[in-house]
């Protein structure tokens, strides 16, 4: 099957600092991806450009062989690490936003995804907790049809219970199809869930692989893994 994502040696640089630095990987359908790293990392820069939201310094990103702009839009589902709902809105404003925002939103399946996440449409998102506008803004970013799904750092800040509810939510609505990449550093609370990972340190990648093949090389565990490479950060 045709990869839906192809990073060709891309780095970013913001002024002095290397952000990105000579990355390159594919990513096929079907799969769950976590791009590892701890804070500073990179990670939230390499999803901003494959989401189109930043420009490499050099190199190419392509969905389905097509360059990351205008085409690929329609391809990608962007969760950022930050809610792009407005605090005097309700959940149900919230879906109608995105559904007259995206023209590939589902609004049958964000309504399921809402009663999985024990959300109610009359819910103020100013009220939210952080786990359950986690919830929301999963429910919102899953809910487009799309091939690529970016999440960051979707676990960040949240309690346990909802982290289970968030994994098991990404388990269950994903379209077999399409890929999620989420990038975190909360390892041990998400490995279960992946079938490759990409960790980057320092802006460079130090590793890419299929998880399973990775316990068996290393005789460790993912988070074991993470720890051991990310000792010294």
């Amino acid at each position: 099957m045709e990869d839906i994502l192809q990073i060709q040696q891309v780095s970013k640089k913001y002024w002095s600092k290397q952000a990105v630095r000579d990355i390159s990987f594919t990513l096929g359908p079907g799969k769950i991806i976590g791009l590892l790293g701890s804070n500073g990392s990179g990670k939230t820069t390499i999803m901003k450009m494959i989401a189109g939201l930043a420009q490499p310094t050099s190199g190419k990103i392509a969905v389905y062989g097509n360059p990351v702009g205008v085409e690929t839009k329609s391809l990608i589902s962007f969760m950022p690490d930050q809610p792009l709902t407005e605090s005097w809105m309700t959940v149900g404003d919230a879906l109608r936003f995105y559904s007259d925002f995206f023209a590939d939103f589902d609004q049958a399946k964000a309504e399921r995804m809402l009663d999985f996440m024990k959300l109610s449409l009359a819910d103020k998102v100013r009220s939210l907790s952080k786990g359950m506008s986690e919830r929301l803004q999963l429910t919102l970013a899953l809910s487009r049809k799309a091939s690529l799904y970016l999440l960051d750092e979707p676990l960040g800040g949240v309690d346990p219970v909802a982290r289970t509810r968030i994994l098991n939510a990404l388990v269950e609505f994903y379209e077999e199809d399409s890929s999620i990449l989420i990038s975190t550093h909360l390892v041990s609370d998400i490995e279960r869930i992946f079938d490759e990972v990409i960790m980057v340190k320092n802006g460079e990648m130090v590793m890419h692989g299929n998880v399973e093949e990775l316990r068996l090389q290393h005789g460790k565990s993912m988070d074991e893994l993470f720890r051991e490479v990310f000792a010294e950060c």
